[in-house]
């Protein structure tokens, strides 16, 4: 196997600048969940030139896109998120995700037939609130995989996924719009109707479980400060330990949303952006591997702690992991004090030190990959 790792590697770093400059392409130009069009043609272009088969718009997604190398019997999923935070460009490092899946899924290709594997990439468009992966899942993507993996940047490394599992919620008021001063009488507030919910929300928290967080931002509150706001929307996130959880507390915090339409006489609409984010089921076996190949190659994983604390985000790789063996690790780009969707780590994701973290990420998941063959009892 130690044969076929160094392959896998040699072919890693062959393609080194070609995968530095897809990440700085992608970093360059962000484009937001449903919409990375630009990104969904670029990602794949290099799989396209190593002879993968590469499915644009796959599933009928026209973000979406799979490639697939060799026919041995273990199959190895990558996924490559390349959707951006709106406002916020690639504050997530999803640039880098992409690059290091392409990485990886090229090392494989160079030991596929030797190793006995099938390699596949898949594009999955907005993990950022949108649930790519859930839909993709929902029409037939992963079936069969032997393994899926990616590797997160975050401030430090990190090897176990613990995400919360997560609804996000589109919310509207739609009450009647007047003038502020003549006929303030005739106004139904819809901006008012968010002040009662989220005081609602506030007061609940003493009674939620720990593990649960609420959170949202009123994206739309009136027009004008002289007339009464006839109409209001916002975004909120409920998440929770598991979905079982979940299940719980999200009724409780619509409740705080009813509160606010009931108490000022407003309309209504709940609208779920996306199915729910599960939480994450990892194999421990893959991730055993993934520990020992990132140490090899000089990572050194943070102890628990508040720079640690990214492996508790959500993420829809977590439904991944419900229905195929999966590890979903971070790897730290030496941003601190910068974390997760701040401009500041956006600034991070390029240069010397995201580099590194995109090669080490595309190696230690490429040599994963070759270990999960001796795991299946099939070692060449």
């Amino acid at each position: 196997m130690g044969t076929l790792k160094e392959a896998a590697r040699r072919e890693v770093e062959r393609h080194a600048t070609e995968l530095i400059a897809l990440s700085e392409r992608l970093h360059a130009d962000p484009e937001t969940a449903w919409e990375e069009r630009r990104a969904a043609a670029a990602v794949p272009e290099l799989l396209d030139r190593a002879g993968f088969e590469v499915t644009p718009a796959y599933l009928g997604l026209e973000t979406a896109f799979h490639a697939r190398y060799g026919s041995g019997p273990v199959r190895i999923a990558l996924c490559a998120e390349y959707d951006a935070l709106p406002g916020l460009g690639h504050a997530c490092g999803h640039n880098l995700i992409a690059a290091s899946s392409v990485g990886a899924a090229l090392g494989l290709a160079a030991v596929a037939d030797d190793a006995g594997l099938t390699v596949e990439v898949y594009g999955t468009p907005a993990e950022e609130g949108g649930g790519g992966k859930i839909e993709m899942l929902d029409r037939g993507a992963f079936t069969g995989v032997d393994l899926a993996m990616m590797v997160h940047p975050a401030p430090v490394d990190v090897a176990e996924a613990r995400p919360f599992a997560v609804s996000h919620s589109r919310i509207s008021y739609t009450g009647q719009s007047a003038h502020a001063a003549a006929y303030p009488e005739a106004g139904i507030n819809a901006a008012d109707a968010f002040t009662v919910a989220q005081v609602a929300i506030g007061l609940l928290r003493q009674q939620l479980p720990a593990s649960a967080r609420v959170h949202g931002v009123v994206t739309h509150a009136g027009d004008a400060p002289n007339a009464i706001p006839g109409r209001t929307s916002g975004r909120w996130y409920v998440r929770a330990e598991t979905l079982a959880e979940l299940a719980e507390v999200e009724p409780r915090v619509m409740r705080a949303f009813e509160a606010g339409a009931l108490a000022t006489g407003c309309e209504i609409e709940i609208e779920p952006e996306s199915q729910p984010y599960a939480e994450f089921r990892t194999d421990e076996t893959a991730l055993g591997h993934y520990r020992l190949n990132a140490r090899a190659l000089g990572r050194e994983f943070a102890p628990p702690g508040q720079a640690a604390r990214m492996n508790r985000a959500s993420t829809d790789m977590g439904n991944v992991s419900q229905v195929v063996p999966a590890i979903h690790p971070y790897i730290g780009i030496g941003s601190l004090p910068a974390t997760n969707h701040q401009h500041e780590f956006a600034a991070f994701c390029v240069g010397g030190p995201a580099e590194r973290a995109l090669l080490d990420g595309a190696v230690a998941l490429a040599w994963t990959g070759v270990d999960r063959v001796t795991t299946a009892g099939r070692a060449s």
